[in-house]
């Protein structure tokens, strides 16, 4: 006797979506299986707790799926709140904090204690395993002192300035790192940077994590930002970006700006061997998941 025909359970639209979702990323899922990630997390993201929990999910995801994501972080604004605070005072010259003795043990503290540990936290709190290390730690980011130059307009004359403490990558370690290739942690990085008389030195996270991006052959270098990516003369978003295309809309005036010292970061990065780096809005919830497991991603990707 045959038994009639049951139709299967009416599911919700929501489940369907979800699972249709998951079917859609498997391919960008055993695309990047194995490859390392560098994320630099910070700006407006970092200071919005909801943004944050949807961040840590973000990497505590890509570490699920066999992808190694390291995270840089900055933290401008509370390192600006903290001097505040101790009431020191703060000096800029072309956007770049002055950085004396007293200012970069304030950063320090800040960047790798406070901010550092909060990051970790989140990233514990969702599932996930993270450790927090300085560039100081395992010698990760050797630094030298950040020369700028500045012309006078009255005389012509270019005369050095002195930012203190603020360095730059000379040498990346990638040692440490890579021993958390085959763990469970996910490594978080503040950016300071040891000197050749172990002295600390204040350094821009984008040009840090672009620097680790490079040392680690990562696969992707995603800079998280405030904007949506790089944005053509009508302000519509480029989705790809080749190298010397790039350097066109600098010199041509399109790109201006701010972001000319982030697309510089992310075409030396992918000058060193970094497959592609992506300039991106890290406002928007998940985002990162959003570039890497959908088709066109939602920020602007920069090749070779």
């Amino acid at each position: 006797m045959t038994k009639p025909y049951a139709a299967p359970p009416k599911l919700p639209a929501a489940s369907l979506e979800k699972a249709q979702t998951l079917v859609e990323a498997l391919p960008f899922m055993r695309r990047y299986a194995g490859a390392t990630f560098v994320i630099k997390y910070g700006g407006n993201a970092m200071g919005d707790d909801s943004l944050t929990e949807s961040f840590a999910r973000d990497v505590v995801l890509l570490k699920q799926v066999g992808i190694n994501p390291v995270v840089v972080h900055g933290g401008g604004p509370q390192i600006g709140a903290m001097l505040e605070r101790l009431q020191i005072k703060s000096e800029f010259v072309d956007g770049l904090r002055v950085t004396d003795r007293n200012t970069v043990d304030v950063v320090e503290m800040v960047l790798s204690g406070n901010i550092n540990k909060q990051i970790v936290s989140a990233i514990q709190s969702v599932g996930g395993k993270a450790v927090g290390v300085s560039g100081k730690d395992g010698g990760l980011i050797s630094a030298r002192k950040l020369q700028r130059t500045k012309r006078d307009p009255d005389s012509n004359i270019e005369r050095i300035l002195d930012l203190g403490f603020v360095g730059e990558p000379a040498a990346v370690n990638p040692e440490i790192l890579e021993a958390f290739e085959d763990s469970d942690f996910i490594p978080v990085i503040a950016p300071i940077g040891v000197g050749p008389r172990g002295e600390s030195y204040n350094i821009n996270a984008d040009t840090a994590a672009g620097a680790i991006a490079a040392a680690l052959n990562a696969t992707r270098f995603f800079l998280l930002t405030d904007v949506a990516g790089v944005l053509d003369k009508e302000k519509a978003l480029i989705q790809e970006l080749p190298l010397a295309r790039a350097r066109e809309l600098m010199t041509d005036g399109t790109i201006s700006g701010g972001m000319i010292p982030k697309l510089e970061t992310c075409i030396s990065a992918v000058e060193q061997g970094v497959e592609g780096a992506v300039i991106m809005d890290g406002r928007v919830p998940h985002a990162v998941l959003l570039e890497v497991f959908t088709e066109g991603g939602i920020g602007t990707l920069i090749r070779a």
